[in-house]
C-alpha cells in the first residue's frame, strides 16, 4: 500500500538570503561553509578531490580542537568514508557555530547582530530594526527571543561533476563502477549525516550516475514529505532540464531545483552547448515553469507509488536559480523580479573575500589587478571542455615552464581526470606525462603538414593539470602543501572588481547598500555574454578550416542563425536592467549581429572541404 506525505513535501532550504556562493573550483569553497553558513548563507562545496578533503578535515579537527582519526588510502571504500567524515564535520561545526550566534549578545561587533545587519530589506530585517528602536526593556527582550529563533544556517550543499565518472581502476586492476570519483563521491555525501542539504549534478546528464543515487533513502521524501537530501541540476537551457528532470522524476526522485548557468560567463567549465542565451533560457523558464513542475511531480509521484513509497499529495517546492557573471545589485534585482529566480549565484567576485573564499596572498594580488588579457578561455582542462584561466595563475607558469624544458605533463597525483582511453584500456590523463608523451610520439609519426602538427601539439600541450591545482589556493593557505601551483578558475567579471573585500562589503554590494564596483564602464552581464558567444564562434570557425574541430561549418551556420534570433528578440524584451542608455544598448545589439554576419564561414567551408576531399584520396 503507497503511503502519502502529507505535508511539508520537499522541503526547500531556508535561508534568508536572495543569493547563494556556487562552488569555485576544488579548494575555493572547499571550507566555505564554516565561514559563512552561521550568517545563513548557502554554499556549495566540491567532492572532486578526496585527498584535499582528508588534509582540510584534519586541519580544522585540530582547529577546533576535536578528535581526528586519519582514514588512509588503505582503508576500504576510503575516498566515500572521507567524504561522509568530512561532511559530517562540517554540519557539527556549523550547527556549534550558529548555536554560539543565537545564544550571543545584541550588542556591536556580535555574531548575531551581524546576522541581521547582513541580511536584504524584508519583513526579518524589519523586525531587527523595530528591536533596535524598542525602548521598553521588557518589550525589546521579547523582540530579541524572536529574532534568536529566527536564526537559522545556510545550507551546507556539495557538487558533483557527472562527467568525473571514468571506469575506476586501483593498482592497474579495475574495480566496480561503484568505485569511480563520481560514484564514491555521491555514496559520500548519501551516508553522510547531512540534513535539508542537497548535492548539485553538473556537467550534464549521467544516467548510470543518477539510478545509483535511487538506492539511497535520503534522496526519497518520508511520510511527511520532507526530502533530507535535494538535489540540483545545474542547466544552459529548458531542454536540459525537462530531459534530466524526467529520467530522475522515472525513479521516483524529485529535482528540488534547476540552477541555470550561463554557458560562457560563469568560471571554471565553460560548457557553450549551442548558444543559448541566458535571457532566452530564463523566458523560457519563466513561461513554462507550470508546466514543468507538473510533468515531473506526475512521473515522480507515479515512480514512488509502483516502488510503495510515500508520494507527494502537496506539489513539492521548484526553485529556479540562476548564476553567470552577475556583477551588480540591479541585475540581480532585474533577474528576481523579472524572470521569477528564487536565488542569483554570485562566483568569482567572492574569490575576493578571503572571509568566504581560500584564494592564497600572491593570487589575491593577481586577481585585483587582473585585466581582460589576463583571463582567457583556454583548452587547459583534461575533459576537453573549455576552461576560464587566469594567464598569470602559478598553474599556468609552471606548465609553460614544463614545456620549455621539454618535459611536458604532469605527475598526476591525484588521477581524477583520467578520462582517456586513446592509447590503453586503462584511461589516462590528457594532462598527464604519460599520456602526453604517448600523443607527442603519434603526432610525430602521422604524415600531416608541419603547420598543422604544430597546432595539435600546442593544443595537446594546452593541459594542465586542474584537478590538483585548483586545490593549491587552499593547500598554501592553510600551508598544507607549501609547494603547490594554484590554478584559478574566475571567471570574466573578475576584471570589474579591484580590491579586496571584507563578507560585509560584499554582501552589501549585493544588495545595493554600497558599491564595490571598479570596472564603472562593466559590461552588463547578458550583454558580456552575447560578445562571449560572438567570439568564441569566431574562434570556432578558424579552428574548423584548420580541422580542429570535429564539427562541420554546417553547424556552426547554424549556431550563428540561432544567435542572430535570439540577439533579435533581446532587442524586443530585453531593455528594463540596463545600466546604460536604452539606444546605446540596440545599438550595441546592431553591432553583435553584425560582427557575426561577418564571420568568414563561406571560406572556412571551402578550405575544410578542400581537405575532406584531399583526405578521402589518401
Amino acid at each position: 500500500m503507497t503511503a502519502t506525505a502529507t505535508s511539508g513535501a520537499g522541503t526547500i532550504g531556508s535561508s534568508p538570503h536572495l543569493f547563494h556562493i556556487p562552488v569555485m573550483g576544488t579548494g575555493f569553497t572547499i571550507d566555505t561553509p564554516l565561514k559563512v553558513a552561521r550568517y545563513g548563507i548557502d554554499s556549495v562545496v566540491s567532492l572532486l578531490d578526496d585527498h584535499l578533503i582528508e588534509q582540510i578535515r584534519e586541519y580544522h579537527s585540530a582547529k577546533a580542537g576535536d578528535a581526528y582519526e586519519p582514514i588512509t588510502t588503505r582503508a576500504a571504500d576510503y575516498r566515500a568514508r572521507r567524504i561522509s567524515a568530512y561532511l559530517d564535520l562540517l554540519q557539527v561545526q556549523v550547527e556549534r557555530q550558529t548555536e554560539a550566534l543565537r545564544n550571543s549578545d545584541f550588542v556591536a561587533g556580535s555574531e548575531i547582530t551581524r546576522y541581521f545587519e547582513l541580511l536584504p530589506d524584508g519583513p526579518l530585517s524589519q523586525l531587527y530594526k523595530s528591536m533596535l528602536a524598542e525602548a521598553d526593556p521588557r518589550l525589546k527582550a521579547d523582540l530579541q527571543a524572536r529574532l534568536r529563533r529566527k536564526v537559522v544556517s545556510g545550507s551546507i550543499d556539495v557538487n558533483i561533476m557527472t562527467k568525473a565518472d571514468s571506469q575506476a581502476y586501483q593498482k592497474g586492476a579495475m574495480v566496480p563502477q561503484e568505485q569511480s570519483v563520481a560514484h564514491s563521491a555521491l555514496r559520500g555525501y548519501a551516508l553522510s549525516h547531512l540534513d535539508n542539504s542537497a548535492v548539485v549534478f553538473s556537467a550534464g546528464l549521467n544516467q548510470r550516475l543518477y539510478a545509483y543515487a535511487a538506492q539511497f533513502a535520503d534522496f526519497f521524501p518520508d511520510q511527511h514529505g520532507h526530502l533530507k537530501k535535494r538535489i540540483i541540476i545545474k542547466v544552459s537551457d529548458y531542454r536540459s532540464a525537462l530531459i534530466q528532470g524526467k529520467y530522475l522524476a522515472r525513479l521516483g526522485l524529485w529535482v528540488s531545483e534547476f540552477r541555470i548557468e550561463s554557458g560562457l560567463n560563469c568560471g571554471g567549465h565553460a560548457f557553450s552547448g549551442r548558444g543559448s542565451l541566458m535571457g532566452i533560457v530564463l523566458a523560457e523558464f519563466k513561461a513554462r515553469r507550470k508546466e514543468l513542475k507538473e510533468r515531473l511531480l506526475q512521473e515522480c509521484n507515479k515512480a514512488l507509488a509502483a516502488e510503495g513509497r510515500p508520494v507527494f499529495n502537496t506539489e513539492p517546492a521548484l526553485r529556479i536559480t540562476v548564476q553567470g557573471g552577475i556583477c551588480t545589485a540591479r541585475e540581480q534585482d532585474y533577474l528576481r523580479k523579472v524572470w521569477d529566480v528564487d536565488s542569483v549565484g554570485w562566483g568569482t567576485p567572492f574569490l575576493l573575500v578571503p572571509e568566504a573564499t581560500n584564494v592564497d596572498r600572491d593570487h589575491l594580488r593577481k586577481l585585483v589587478q587582473a585585466s581582460e588579457r589576463d583571463v582567457f578561455l583556454s583548452d587547459s582542462s583534461p575533459l576537453g571542455v573549455p576552461f576560464w584561466n587566469l594567464r598569470q595563475s602559478a598553474s599556468e607558469q609552471a606548465r609553460r615552464r614544463r614545456n620549455q624544458a621539454n618535459n611536458p605533463g604532469s605527475a598526476c597525483p591525484k588521477g581524477f581526470a583520467k578520462l582517456s582511453t586513446e592509447f590503453s584500456d586503462e584511461p589516462l590523463c590528457p594532462a598527464s606525462r604519460s599520456y602526453l608523451r604517448l600523443k607527442l610520439a603519434q603526432l610525430d609519426e602521422t604524415p600531416m603538414p608541419n603547420w598543422r602538427r604544430r597546432m595539435l601539439k600546442d593544443q595537446a600541450l594546452a593541459k594542465a593539470c586542474i584537478c590538483h591545482d585548483l586545490a593549491g589556493g587552499a593547500s598554501l593557505l592553510y600551508q598544507l602543501d607549501p609547494t603547490a601551483t594554484p590554478a584559478i578558475c574566475c571567471g570574466p567579471s573578475i576584471v570589474n572588481f579591484n580590491r579586496v573585500a571584507s563578507l560585509d562589503e560584499m554582501v552589501g554590494h549585493i544588495y545595493g547598500r554600497l558599491s564595490i564596483l571598479g570596472n564603472q564602464r562593466y559590461v552588463n552581464h547578458m550583454y558580456r555574454e552575447v560578445q562571449l558567444y560572438v567570439q568564441v564562434l569566431r574562434r570556432d570557425v578558424i579552428r574548423c578550416a584548420r580541422g580542429l574541430l570535429g564539427v562541420r561549418p554546417t553547424q556552426l551556420e547554424s549556431e550563428r542563425q540561432s544567435l542572430i534570433s535570439q540577439i533579435r528578440q533581446y532587442r524586443e524584451f530585453y531593455t528594463e536592467l540596463l545600466d546604460v542608455r536604452r539606444e546605446k544598448y540596440l545599438h550595441d545589439l546592431e553591432q553583435a549581429i553584425r560582427r557575426l554576419e561577418r564571420i568568414p564561414l563561406a571560406s572556412a567551408f571551402r578550405r575544410w572541404a578542400r581537405r575532406q576531399a584531399s583526405a578521402s584520396k589518401v
